[in-house]
């Protein structure tokens, strides 16, 4: 099996924390150059610093950006694309506020749908020749396993994330001919800041304790546990890898079982 990814270089979003970063550690591990963005200097910095370096010519970097400045992060695209060809492209940023959908301001969605579908479709556009001038590319959305089942209290995500998969599955289709893959990755109940926080705000919303919150949430997987960021980690690097050319266009979870939904 083919899960080199020496003298590749990809590109790596929210990658000072949580998944974003587990994903960044493993494809550095099979050998790519890491770029990693995301908002806080000091935290990329750290994280790229502790990146493995596998082979004699790999370098890691980062970009400070904040995904939901569009205009800021199509020239930090733009440069680092004009630097190199990136081969790897995996979309990831934090989730919206919890909340119900039909009480949600529109600017809630406005400002979500800026940082997901219009923060990838710039970073895509940026990258999208030097993968067709290699015959290679990988993009790699980590969503939700919302778009498989909305989540109770998360409209505005669950709705933004949803469009984030219609617009991977309709680029699998365009690219596909070029060598480039297109697919989703749907984190189940995982242990991240992100975790923390919706568990927080479950506590308290019902007045009950965190650890009963979590114990609900727990035996709702028949894994009966949370996911860690590196098996999710895992799944995305094998989707970037040459072992994964054929597949294409799907969405898939890595969430213990949880989710009941056939495909």
């Amino acid at each position: 099996m083919q899960l080199s990814l020496a003298g590749r270089h990809a590109v790596v979003g929210g990658a000072s924390r949580g998944i974003g970063r587990a994903v960044a550690v493993e494809l550095a591990g099979l050998g790519a150059d890491v770029t990693l963005i995301a908002r806080s200097a000091d935290a990329l910095w750290e994280a790229a610093a502790d990146l493995p370096c596998t082979q004699p010519t790999q370098q890691h970097r980062w970009r400070s950006v904040d995904m939901a400045d569009t205009d800021a992060l199509a020239a930090v695209a733009r440069d680092i694309a004009a630097k190199g060809p990136v081969h790897v492209l995996v979309n990831n940023s934090g989730g919206p506020p919890g909340g119900s959908a039909h009480a949600a301001d529109t600017a809630a969605f406005e400002a979500a749908f800026r940082q997901h579908v219009l923060a990838g479709q710039v970073l895509l556009q940026a990258v999208l020749p030097g993968m067709r001038a290699a015959g290679y590319g990988r993009l790699v959305n980590i969503i939700s396993t919302s778009v498989k089942e909305p989540i109770a209290g998360l409209g505005v995500s669950n709705t933004v994330r949803a469009a984030v998969a219609g617009w991977a599955k309709t680029l699998a289709g365009e690219l596909g001919a070029d060598g480039i893959t297109v697919n989703n990755v749907l984190p189940g109940y995982t242990r991240t800041a992100r975790l923390d926080s919706l568990l927080a705000a479950q506590s308290r919303a019902s007045g009950r304790s965190l650890e009963d919150v979590a114990h609900d949430l727990i035996d709702s997987v028949p894994a009966r546990r949370f996911g860690e960021a590196a098996e999710v980690a895992a799944m995305v690097a094998f989707l970037c890898t040459p072992a994964a050319s054929y597949v294409n266009g799907v969405s898939i979870a890595v969430d213990g079982g949880r989710t009941r939904a056939l495909s």
